[in-house]
């Protein structure tokens, strides 16, 4: 994976977060770069956050469960800030 990409990631959601985690053109870029590296850890994580700013959880849990992670007990914020952190981390 290369680290350009995780960065990408981290941006994306950046913005997204800054617009509030509302759907929009900030949510569909981040969805794109995960479906672009389905299968990577990091990638599916993210789109398991991105479809739990979207409310579908169904699809949420999926996603969560390929990346072998939980959903957050908090808001959609406080995921991202401690997914961020664990992101960084690989770069």
């Amino acid at each position: 994976m290369p680290k350009q990409d995780l960065a990408r990631l981290i941006e994306a959601f950046d913005r997204l977060a800054a617009k509030g985690f509302k759907m929009g053109p900030e949510w569909e870029a981040v969805h794109e770069i995960c479906q672009n590296h389905e299968g990577e850890q990091p990638f599916d994580w993210g789109h398991a956050l991105c479809h739990r700013v979207e409310g579908d959880d169904w699809n949420a849990g999926y996603w969560y469960r390929r990346a072998g992670k939980v959903i957050g007990a908090g808001t959609i914020a406080d995921e991202w800030t401690a997914t961020r952190a664990e992101l960084s981390e690989k770069l």
